[in-house]
């Protein structure tokens, strides 16, 4: 079971049967499905934050469907290499990436923001300790995993350093410049390229970059795909309607996926 601490005093947070409690009698009780909710009021910037229902639901459909099976092999493999026991996936939505996981790692946690999406996948993957919590303010103890997976999450560096053991990894994914290239020019007509790498900068204050490669491959996609894929993204907010109308009116739309993978060191 992972170390973790109270959201509202920082102090060790024990089981006890469906409860978890610290020595100030801050109690959080396990959710039916399985998860336990660590954000407290203080730390939302809204009543409920992250992805909405609808998001959630459309991202499920759409990796459950494959269309990203090799990021996800890409990942699984450089997270074997690294001989891991403890693992955080940060930001781990509806849990497609992290249930597939357990084959590099023994004691896993999915954390995200977004309590729709934490729950199912809570009841998808019983065997994971699954929380809603602030990636701000990770509730888990100093030093307690070996490895934190932010993919296309936010990077809170202070955080990440503080929890992770001497030595731990960070594995980070973010859209390649070129990512999806076909439908955001269908959304906007004018594209800018994504820059996976500024991120680099900050995390290189505190940690030292191993490894960086490119994950491409090309998507076939049936129209409900991609109303998927456009329901789960952010693109589409900054889209004119009639833009979003027209791309989904494809009944078959040909693109290219293409990711930036990065892992990193402790320093």
């Amino acid at each position: 079971m992972p170390a973790l601490i109270c959201p509202l005093c920082r102090l060790p947070l024990l089981r006890e049967a469906a409860v978890w409690r610290c020595d100030n009698r801050h109690s959080f009780d396990v959710a039916r499905e399985g998860y336990v909710n660590l954000l407290p009021v203080q730390q939302k910037k809204s009543r409920d934050p992250g992805d909405n229902p609808e998001m959630v639901q459309a991202r499920r459909d759409f990796l459950q469907a494959g269309y990203y099976g090799p990021l996800r092999d890409a990942v699984i493999a450089r997270l074997q290499a690294l001989n891991l026991h403890s693992l955080l996936d940060l930001g781990c939505g509806e849990g497609w990436y992290t249930g597939a996981m357990t084959a590099a790692a023994t004691d896993i946690t999915g954390l995200d923001i977004a309590k729709p999406a934490v729950r199912l996948a809570a009841k998808k993957h019983p065997g994971i300790t699954w929380l809603v919590g602030s990636g701000a303010a990770l509730p888990l103890a100093d030093a307690s995993v070996d490895a934190v997976c932010s993919l296309f999450s936010p990077l809170p560096v202070a955080e990440m350093q503080r929890v992770l053991k001497p030595g731990g990894h960070v594995l980070v994914a973010r859209p390649a410049p070129d990512h999806l290239w076909k439908v955001r020019e269908g959304l906007f007509g004018e594209v800018q390229a994504h820059q996976p790498e500024k991120f680099l900068p900050e995390l290189q204050t505190a940690f030292t970059l191993e490894e960086q490669a490119e994950i491409r491959f090309p998507l076939s996609l049936t129209q409900t795909a991609l109303k998927q894929l456009l329901a789960m993204t952010p693109y589409v907010w900054k889209a004119r309607p009639e833009r979003r109308a027209a791309l989904e009116a494809h009944e078959a739309f040909e693109t290219e996926a293409a990711f930036s993978l990065m892992v990193l060191r402790k320093a």
